[in-house]
């Protein structure tokens, strides 16, 4: 049962597997007197054990030939996008490879029927010591069972939920298909108008749990974003780098919707009541936005949208990612166990930058320093672990924890690494541009991170400002405007980035609020009411 748990599972989900497992096969060590409780017994752990060797050989089989997780976005879409017809078909394809899983599943479940038929039967005497082995090695079975994200991970409950995640994707295929066609009608008969006649190439990147205090760029004592900072050297005003970014949300999903949502989903209704109060074609402005997508009217503008994502979340995919035309997920194992590194994404931007199209609209969504933090970067490659420097006096100073600190040490090395991945992405975006073609770049994170910046803990902070202070980067190779440092210093939001990316991507309609661009020389900063009650979003 160990070695195939390990087939489909790695790392400390073999010792929670196992966990699971085991109370039923250490039944197998208590005496039972009557024939009839033997026979339901051995019953009882083949079914037991059937369960457990069926859901490693297929985790093990998905792993091998798509590198993916059962509960993937491309797993789950195969799933609910696959007819009885077409499963017969994909049967009779690969038999060989699902025989040998079979046959592995039918040897297991053989030597554990011999070993339930040799099940205890006579009452003996057991030492001291093998009942106290007995209860250690139990504790971790009704730990297991007493905690949810264990329980989550038994074969019963997980399929039970994999089914039901199959049948909502397909419900929400129905809803969303419709959503993103009424976003394109919508977008339509917003009648956006592009500045520029000529080429355009416009590449977005979004990334995730990047906090700007902890980025050299910002000032941050270590040096985790050289890259980033000698690209601004060399670069000056066109590379403009926003001081005073904040997100309006600490959740990834909130965020995206917001970005590209043009702040619709923000609690921000006191701006829009105070500019409908101002006067009537405020009111207009407002409701002229009501339901645009900022990647629905790019391609209403006659952009060529690519998605590209090291994200594996079924969510963002359908409100977002399926608005493109192109759509490329690169990761293929949900949650924060995904080790997919953003670097992956490289290869996917050389192509899409080398497309013909005449106009291009390039979004690449990043996994940035999302949790955890030691899988956002290549093994072995953090410069700053057990690191006895001024960040890490400054925490022990502060009395953080030796856990936090190490945390934070893995959070830096994450954003070491996403400065090479980042700065590559604007390299790549200002070579080989044709001649006359406009191109740009923008950069943001969805929210922030806290890591013993204002409390002992890592993670996603809604209730600390550090759960919203993000980077955000804007270079054009023809500004619009004159930057100005004012500019660079006016405080940013992300409910209103999706004024900044039309005017990037250059998009004019009727309605527009230049106002919510902060590029614009007549932006005018609304600060957002955000949980921690941030007092001064100019520090």
């Amino acid at each position: 049962m160990l070695g195939l748990v390990a087939l489909g599972h790695d790392g400390r989900r073999v010792v929670q597997l196992m966990a699971l497992a085991l109370p039923v096969l250490a039944w197998l060590a208590w005496p039972v007197h009557s024939a009839a409780v033997h026979r339901v017994r051995a019953v009882v752990v083949c079914v037991w054990a059937l369960l457990f060797a069926g859901d490693a050989v297929v985790r093990a089989y998905l792993l091998d030939a798509y590198r993916a997780a059962p509960d993937s976005t491309v797993v789950l879409a195969a799933a609910a996008n696959t007819t009885a017809r077409e499963a017969g078909e994909y049967l009779s394809m690969h038999w060989r490879a699902l025989a040998v899983g079979a046959g592995l599943v039918a040897a297991a479940l053989w030597l554990v029927a011999r070993s339930a038929k040799r099940g205890v039967r006579a009452a003996a005497p057991w030492p001291r010591w093998g009942v106290a082995l007995l209860c250690v090695l139990l504790l971790p079975s009704v730990l297991g069972y007493a905690s949810k994200p264990w329980r989550r991970l038994h074969p019963v409950a997980f399929w039970a939920q994999w089914n039901e995640s199959v049948h909502a994707l397909r419900q929400g295929w129905r809803d969303q298909a419709a959503q993103r066609d009424a976003a394109l009608e919508r977008a339509r008969a917003a009648a956006p108008v592009l500045r520029h006649t000529g080429p355009s190439t416009v590449v977005l990147v979004v990334t995730d749990s990047i906090n700007r205090d902890n980025m050299g760029l910002y000032g941050y004592a270590r040096d985790t974003t050289p890259r980033l900072q000698s690209m601004h050297g060399l670069l000056g005003d066109d590379m403009v780098v926003l001081r005073n970014a904040w997100s309006v949300d600490a959740n990834t999903v909130e965020s995206l919707r917001n970005i590209f949502g043009f702040g619709q989903h923000a609690a921000d209704m006191s701006f829009a009541a105070a500019s409908t109060a101002a006067s009537p074609a405020a009111a207009g402005a407002v409701s002229a936005t009501d339901g645009l997508h900022a990647i629905a009217l790019a391609r209403a503008a006659g952009y060529k949208v690519w998605w590209m994502s090291n994200h594996d979340d079924l969510a963002i995919e359908q409100e977002h990612a399926r608005l493109a035309d192109v759509v490329d997920m690169v990761n293929r194992t949900p949650g924060r166990a995904g080790a997919s590194l953003d670097g992956e994404l490289l290869d996917c931007l050389q192509e899409a930058l080398d497309d013909p199209a005449e106009r291009k609209l390039i979004v690449l969504h990043l996994m940035g320093a999302h949790p955890h933090y030691r899988l956002r970067f290549p093994r072995g490659e953090n410069p700053f672990d057990d690191s006895a420097d001024a960040v890490d006096a400054q925490l022990a100073g502060q009395g953080r924890p030796a856990w936090v600190r190490r945390f934070r040490h893995e959070y830096d090395a994450a954003l070491l690494y996403h400065d090479f991945v980042v700065s590559e992405t604007l390299q790549l975006t200002r070579q080989g541009a044709r001649p006359g073609e406009y191109r740009a770049w923008m950069y943001l994170s969805d929210h922030g991170q806290e890591v013993g910046h204002g409390s002992d803990r890592a993670g996603h902070s809604p209730s600390t400002a550090s759960g919203y202070r993000i980077p955000a980067i804007v270079w054009r190779n023809r500004a619009a405007q004159p930057v100005s440092a004012a500019m660079a210093q006016a405080p940013f939001r992300t409910d209103w980035a999706g004024w900044t990316l039309a005017d990037v991507l250059r998009i004019d309609w009727p309605g527009a609020q230049p106002e919510r661009n902060v590029l614009h020389p007549g932006y005018r900063w609304q600060p957002p009411v955000l949980p921690p009650g941030v007092v001064s979003f100019t520090d």
